[in-house]
């Protein structure tokens, strides 16, 4: 199982090596502006994980899911149909995130206690990011119908080539090198858009081209009610996971912000290292979608779950390595982008205390991965509701008692702790045959 799970996931750690250039080569290219635009790209994370998240792995699982068990059953014309119908989503979700920052957006990040130049850099990067949601729905879609196939290097090198494109254009219009205009924060959300711009004209030539399996035929273009269910019915409910992880960002944000720009600063360079590792274990829980999808398609429950295991394993042992990396050498992380002592402080800290609680976090993304291949994802996202409410209350009533920077890390710590333990105990105890 495990060099199944290796051949698949490859072209996915490889994509790892490349779009982690995406946020760190944004955040050190910021980082030259001042600490200001730093925490105001901070603020705005949230929002951008949760873009990420829903387009990519949640309403992506759901479509890989429902593409790889239409395939594992032999059913090639409900794949196709299926494909029409996943495009309809994306485009109105595209529209909806468009709406919904360019209206709210300042009185949100006010909320998350952004306020005078700190508003305004966040407003000047999140504004152009999501007038273009769109195009991350597309590029985030078309791979996710690859991917559910069991093609998973496709995907891979046309994300690849649009994340070597983002880097140097991303510097030249955020830094002004060479004949570019010096845009500042705005400059990385023109790149952003750019390269996923890029990235789904290709992707959308490789699922539709005529030699393709998956491009529709004329009959298939009709909008069905059954096949719309086929895919929310793990799309929405993953869609509800991740909006819980971009609360329980949305909530920390916030509580670290009480602390200062330069909290808020060092919290959100630190947090990218999470995000570095989501990736990793995406690459791993997409294989596994794919997989697990088609051995429940194929009725083969047992091995479907087996499959789950050795991958869980894998990604706990990448992360268990990165987590003790950064709690022996935390300031050679926070340093690539500030060198703001009171940055590296607030960096160090967040990373010595929640370091070695990385490996319960990759447990509980990936058999949430492994869930949705199954079609049963509700108690894996139970889970990420309870690391919400742990965090949620259990920060309120740190702030109402004055607890310190430190004592808020330790309960974002006890978070990860609690989403793997339970993620681990939901997939146990569920039986996928049935």
């Amino acid at each position: 199982m495990l060099p199944m799970i290796l051949r698949l996931s490859a072209p996915g750690l490889l994509l790892v090596a490349f779009q982690t250039m995406v946020p760190v080569g944004d955040t050190y290219f910021v980082g030259r502006l001042g600490t200001v635009p730093l925490a105001g790209l901070a603020l705005v994370f949230p929002m951008l994980m949760l873009l990420q998240m829903t387009s990519g792995g949640a309403m992506g699982g759901g479509v890989s899911s429902a593409i790889a068990r239409a395939l594992g059953a032999g059913n090639l014309v409900t794949a196709r149909r299926l494909v029409v119908h996943a495009l309809a989503i994306a485009a109105a979700m595209g529209a909806a995130f468009t709406l919904l920052l360019l209206t709210l957006g300042r009185p949100f990040y006010r909320l998350l206690g952004g306020e005078g130049a700190t508003l305004e850099a966040a407003l000047a990067y999140s504004n152009v990011v999501f007038a273009g949601a769109v195009l991350v729905w597309l590029a985030n879609t078309f791979s996710a119908m690859l991917r559910g196939t069991g093609n998973t290097l496709a995907p891979a090198l046309a994300m690849i080539a649009a994340a070597s494109v983002h880097l140097p254009l991303s510097g030249s219009l955020v830094l002004g090198w060479g004949p570019m205009p010096r845009l500042g924060i705005a400059g990385a959300g023109i790149a952003y858009l750019t390269t996923f711009g890029l990235a789904a004209v290709v992707l959308a030539w490789i699922v539709l081209r005529r030699t393709s399996a998956l491009r529709p035929h004329a009959a298939d273009l009709r909008l069905e009610g059954r096949l719309f269910r086929e895919i929310l019915r793990v799309g929405a409910i993953s869609v509800v996971s991740a909006v819980q992880t971009v609360l329980t960002a949305v909530v920390v944000t916030g509580f670290v912000g009480r602390f200062g720009a330069a909290a808020l600063a060092g919290y959100g360079v630190s947090v990218r290292l999470e995000l570095l590792q989501i990736l990793l274990i995406f690459a791993v829980g997409q294989a596994l979608v794919a997989l697990v999808g088609t051995h429940i398609g194929a009725a083969c429950a047992e091995r479907a779950k087996r499959i789950a295991w050795v991958g869980a394993a894998l990604a706990c042992g990448v992360s268990l390595a990165i987590g003790a990396a950064v709690t022996i050498f935390p300031h050679a992380w926070v340093e690539i982008f500030s060198a703001d002592p009171a940055v590296l402080d607030a960096g160090g800290r967040y990373l010595r205390t929640v370091g070695l609680t990385y490996p319960f976090l990759a447990l509980g993304i990936t058999l949430y991965f492994a869930s949705q291949g199954a079609g049963k994802v509700l108690l894996p996202v139970l889970a990420g509701t309870a690391r919400l409410v742990t965090v949620v209350c259990g920060g309120f009533a740190l702030v109402v008692a004055g607890a310190g920077l430190h004592t808020i890390f330790a309960l974002i710590a006890l978070g990860m702790v609690v989403l793997g333990t339970l993620a681990g105990l939901a997939v146990a105890r569920t039986d996928w045959g049935r």
